[in-house]
């Protein structure tokens, strides 16, 4: 009898190339927890190492460095001679965290996400309208239009086709978003014992990765914001660290309304990250601050800012990664002017809220 045999197909294991990559993975890792310290990120690897024993006596932390420096990972090609990673280690960490947070998309069909928008756009869609004046040829359901034809006509010698019977395929429109990322780098985002900042990062690289490779006609820009704001290239998210600030939350929405008035996407949209309330508001060249409870003159002139986002029609949508009573309070208030959206998230399922909100936006026109 003819056929095939199928037997389980064990293949054959590089233990070197194994090695490497459980490796790579802890290293990208610690690199963002370090903000972009190798040195350090190579210590901590290295009494990781001697407590697990991930190495062997055949491959060590030593032919690990120099793998990193061949395949691109690290360079020393600067003014001190120091390690530092590479464009190609940083798209690797961004690749990394979206496959961390965002996995389930490769289950998902690929493209752009559409509005319920339709006509001349640029994916074909299911309804199906009389061809008009003005239609693509390309649109026409050519199935449809000939059982239209035999319907109305019937199946005479001399076959007949009219305007009348064509039926086209509508186009969907893909819609496009301008999205500004708010990240808090006030320095509560490192205290009582939990790191807050780094989730937020992998979040951030995250998202900037998925909308640089499917939907690239999107736009986002980052910003983070202590005692002052400014914004941030996606390059330099592995680097980014907590400091001594306060928070300065409208430093951080100006910043982020003076960025999208530039953009022409009618879709637009604000994410903030952050664990506490304002507690910083930049008056003249001098900062007040106050960072017991909250500040009425800092609460007014934030809720200002979200009353003026609301008239623009930018909602913002806030992630708060902290669960006082008080500051739920202060971001129900600010939803409320705003007309936005609030998640109280763990910092375990912020990516899961981020994704789910970008994509629901997405499909909508504010």
């Amino acid at each position: 009898m003819k056929g095939f045999r199928f037997t389980k197909f064990v293949p054959s294991q590089d233990p070197e190339k194994n090695t490497f990559e459980n490796l790579l993975n802890i290293f990208l890792q610690l690199v963002t927890m370090t903000g972009g310290d190798v040195a350090e990120a190579l210590s901590w690897l290295t009494n990781l190492d001697n407590r697990y024993g991930m190495t062997n006596p055949t491959y060590g932390i030593g032919d690990f460095i120099e793998d990193l420096k061949s395949k691109g990972y690290l360079t020393e090609e600067n003014q001190k001679g120091e390690f530092k990673i590479t464009g190609k280690a940083e798209q690797t960490i961004r690749k990394s965290a979206l496959e961390e947070i965002f996995g389930k998309l490769k289950r998902g069909k690929s493209g752009q996400h559409k509005t319920t928008h339709s006509g001349q756009g640029e994916e074909r869609g299911t309804d199906r309208r009389a061809y008009e004046f003005g239609d693509n040829l390309d649109q026409i359901a050519l199935t449809d239009s000939l059982r239209n034809a035999q319907a109305n006509h019937g199946f005479g010698g001399d076959y007949l086709l009219t305007e009348d019977d064509l039926e086209v395929v509508e186009n969907e429109f893909r819609s496009q978003t301008s999205t500004v990322l708010m990240i808090d780098i006030s320095h509560s985002m490192i205290l009582y014992g939990e790191d807050r900042i780094t989730p937020a990062k992998k979040v951030a690289m995250a998202l900037a990765e998925l909308i640089k490779t499917r939907y690239p006609k999107d736009t986002l820009d980052i910003i983070v914001f202590g005692n002052d704001a400014w914004q941030i290239e996606i390059k330099d998210l592995p680097y980014l660290q907590v400091g001594p600030y306060h928070t300065n939350t409208v430093a951080g929405l100006e910043l982020a309304m003076d960025l999208l008035r530039r953009r022409k996407n009618p879709n637009k949209q604000i994410f903030m990250i952050t664990d506490g309330k304002p507690t910083c508001l930049k008056v003249g060249i001098k900062y007040y601050k106050n960072a017991f409870g909250i500040d009425s003159k800092i609460l007014s002139e934030t809720l200002k800012l979200a009353a003026q986002c609301r008239k623009l029609k930018i909602p913002v949508t806030t992630f708060m990664i902290a669960s006082d009573p008080y500051l739920k309070e202060f971001v129900k208030e600010f939803t409320k002017v705003n007309n936005g959206n609030a998640y109280y998230s763990s910092l375990k399922g912020l990516g899961d809220l981020i994704f789910e909100d970008y994509r629901r936006n997405r499909t909508k026109r504010f």
